[in-house]
């Protein structure tokens, strides 16, 4: 049952129309569907800033008053939000109704998918099971109603983020995440980015129809974000490279998120009709202090750099390579090596195959050699450090006088001397390829 369902690749939906939209769905989806009692809030972590979860979730927070429970950021294996990146995020939101997501100890299995039916799905790429976990609050927590923002865009793991992601890795536990993220990995990031239908969506989904049961209703709040252009920002009085939310989907099911899903795929998949010789990728600060994160600048534009091609990303806020310190220790020990690399160490390495969600990360953040990567990182991270994972290193200050962010913008620039780059200022927000190899990558 879809209650909201607004969107449109010129669509700029201002503050009030999301909070107009937002109070009609909860209005409907009470009416219809979701009992009295109290409702666990479940928006993604500053991760998705631009997401404009943060003020969705401030005004659920103003339209369900005392019925709001607990807010858990669904951080997956994502650092813990501090009190102040939550304030910052989440500007009215009663700081005191946030609990932390822990994956290593504070999750449920709901059930099991078969090894058979995994490795069918997959198309033979593993043979495992899956469990199906969740954080303990979803299902034993005394919650009515689970209310699940967030938006919609191409992602290296599933293909298109949110819905059953939200629950199944935002808040999974272990073994949940380091098999759906080998399962992608295994069977092709190239395959599933940019794309509705996967192996871990249908796992992710088949999840939901056997075990959705043992939870509370769960009701959708999707978003689809993507920049202005210079004419529009003009137009609106906003700054250069600023976000329009181009459709907000609210309900319960699947209908919602493919209606979001649609949408973000003409918006937030851009098809190249040549192959980049040279990409600049800008990581800010805020957003991106680990490679496990900042690696998007890889995922997000591998399909559209050139064989023999250059990836130059400029990441000042670069602390260390994991958000969770096991798997930080993991990157350091293996490094960033080709798929066939680090399969055959999961073969041979019992730890590497204990960590199954570092070793797909170590697969995605390789280029398999076919470019360079120059990660030019600020102080938290040496040369030394940068090198010994498998990257080139660069000079931060040299890379930011030669390529100034603040003037460049999103996609094909000339500099001054003739040299043509491919500028991306934040990653997370989309996925660019050659048309050629993404249509080749899923066989047409």
């Amino acid at each position: 049952m879809t209650y909201i369902a607004e969107g449109g690749l010129s669509r700029d939906l201002s503050d009030l129309e999301l909070d107009e939209l937002l109070a009609q769905g909860l209005a409907r989806a009470g009416a219809d569907a979701a009992p009295s009692g109290p409702v666990l809030i479940l928006p993604p972590d500053g991760t998705r800033f631009h997401s404009r979860a943060g003020y969705l979730t401030d005004l659920a927070c103003r339209e369900l008053g005392s019925r709001v429970g607990a807010i858990m950021p669904a951080l997956g294996t994502h650092i813990v939000m501090t009190r102040e990146e939550l304030r910052k995020m989440f500007h009215k939101s009663p700081q005191d109704k946030f609990i932390s997501h822990d994956w290593r100890n504070d999750v449920v299995e709901l059930g099991r998918l078969e090894a058979d039916w995994v490795a069918q799905v997959s198309e033979n790429a593993v043979h495992y099971d899956w469990p199906v976990q969740v954080n303990k609050a979803l299902r034993d927590g005394g919650f009515s109603l689970i209310l699940s923002i967030g938006q919609v865009v191409p992602h290296e793991v599933v293909g298109m983020a949110n819905h059953a992601k939200n629950i199944f890795v935002g808040t999974g536990g272990k073994e949940a995440i380091d098999k759906s993220h080998f399962v992608g990995a295994s069977y092709g990031m190239e395959r599933m980015m940019g794309r509705i239908d996967t192996p871990v969506r249908a796992m992710f989904d088949e999840g939901m129809r056997r075990f959705s049961p043992l939870l509370p209703p769960i009701l959708w709040v999707l978003t689809v974000v993507s920049p202005r252009t210079d004419l529009e920002a003009s137009g609106a009085g906003k700054p250069r490279g600023s976000l329009a939310v181009r459709g907000l989907y609210i309900g319960f099911g699947r209908e919602c998120f493919e209606a979001a899903a649609k949408l973000a795929q003409e918006l937030n998949v851009d098809i190249l009709e040549e192959p980049i010789t040279k990409a600049v990728v800008y990581l800010e600060s805020s957003e991106f202090r680990t490679t496990w994160l900042g690696n998007k600048a890889i995922y997000r534009t591998r399909m559209a750099l050139a064989d023999a091609g250059e990836l130059l990303i400029l990441a000042p806020g670069l602390e260390r390579f994991g958000e969770d310190y096991g798997n930080d220790r993991l990157i350091r020990k293996y490094g960033y090596r080709p798929a066939k690399v680090i399969q055959e160490k999961v073969g041979k390495e019992p730890e590497l195959a204990g960590g199954l969600s570092a070793a797909a990360h170590l697969i995605h953040g390789s280029s398999e050699g076919r470019f360079r990567v120059r990660y030019c990182p600020g102080p938290g991270l040496s040369r030394r450090e940068i090198e010994s994972v498998g990257y080139e290193w660069g000079d931060l200050k040299e890379a930011l006088a030669r390529y100034d962010v603040d003037t460049l913008g999103l996609g094909w620039n000339t500099l001054p001397d003739g040299e043509r780059i491919f500028y991306v200022p934040n990653p997370a927000l989309g996925l660019w390829a050659e048309k050629k190899r993404f249509f080749t990558s899923a066989g047409g």
